[in-house]
């Protein structure tokens, strides 16, 4: 649905199923890696403006200029609401920028990553080194196989489930359905487990947002939603759908704001957590969120 334009200068996004009647444009200084791996089509390019930047199946999943609002706020939101996240599993994130943001917590003792194709792995830690420097973190251990499966050979294992996801279609459709939060929650090590999971834009996708937060209300105690600025994705926001198995959580307050002061980030902090679950009006209201 996208690609480079005719004279091979600019990288065009255009996905009339997820975002129609509009399109992102990045203008190529150099292609740097192209290939179709087993699950999807991978392709890594120098940008003028914004660093290197990975594109799965003609999407754009990070640049190096912008990739901290993501990557920290997919990361932190539940790691910085959990009272002792030891042990975090992370599906998908093969570009390891989450990881990155993971082992930074001094009470992460082991992050464990699955994800599913070999091949973004390899290309982000030559391409995207800034990512994926947390694989050469002691803490890390690297799980190249289905989130699936991986799920159902592990319950009540983790204190935090992320989910760094694509958007739902090819191999990362089945992580927006309920049996897939199902096992998110049998995999939580009761009574603080949280899992925070990719949410879509409240501009284009607030019907698919709405069908996820239903059912994840139906599975966990407590649900909440909150949304970050990302210049490189469609509308220029992301979400996150969080949910614990504690009633009554309050997620969008961080527990430890000196904890916070010890981290090293560029977009997270302790004001911006709070902020994130400030949901505008339409968005309220069409989630039900009081």
């Amino acid at each position: 649905m996208s690609g480079k334009t005719e004279d091979s200068k600019w990288f065009r996004e255009v996905n009339p199923g997820f975002w129609p009647g509009q399109a992102f444009s990045l203008e190529i200084d150099e292609v740097l890696h192209h290939q179709h791996s087993k699950y999807q089509d991978v392709l890594v390019f120098k940008s003028k403006t914004y660093g290197n930047v990975l594109v799965l199946d003609n999407c754009i999943q990070c640049t190096e200029r912008d990739e901290c609002a993501y990557q920290e706020m997919l990361g932190l939101l539940p790691l910085m609401a959990h009272p002792n996240p030891k042990k975090v599993l992370i599906i998908g994130g093969g570009d390891g920028g989450v990881l990155r943001e993971v082992v930074k917590h001094p009470q992460v003792e082991q992050a464990v990553l699955c994800e599913i194709d070999q091949d973004v792995i390899d290309v982000s830690k030559k391409y995207l080194p800034g990512m994926a420097q947390g694989f050469s973190s002691p803490k890390a251990v690297i799980n190249v196989g289905d989130g699936f499966e991986y799920l159902k050979n592990n319950q009540k294992q983790f204190d935090v489930i992320i989910t760094d996801s694509s958007d739902p279609e090819g191999p990362a459709e089945s992580l927006f359905q309920e049996s897939f939060y199902s096992l998110l929650k049998s995999a939580l090590k009761p009574p603080h487990g949280i899992i925070c999971c990719q949410g879509e834009s409240i501009w284009l996708h607030l019907n698919l947002i709405k069908k996820m937060v239903t059912f994840a209300r139906d599975i966990f105690p407590t649900v909440s939603y909150a949304f970050a600025s990302t210049p490189t994705y469609p509308s220029g926001t992301i979400g996150f759908l969080i949910c614990s198995l504690e009633k009554d959580k309050k997620l969008n307050e961080p527990i430890d704001e000196k904890l916070i002061d010890q981290i090293d980030t560029r977009f997270y902090t302790a004001d911006i957590h709070r902020a994130a679950f400030a949901l505008p009006a339409f968005v309220r209201k069409a989630l039900t969120f009081n």
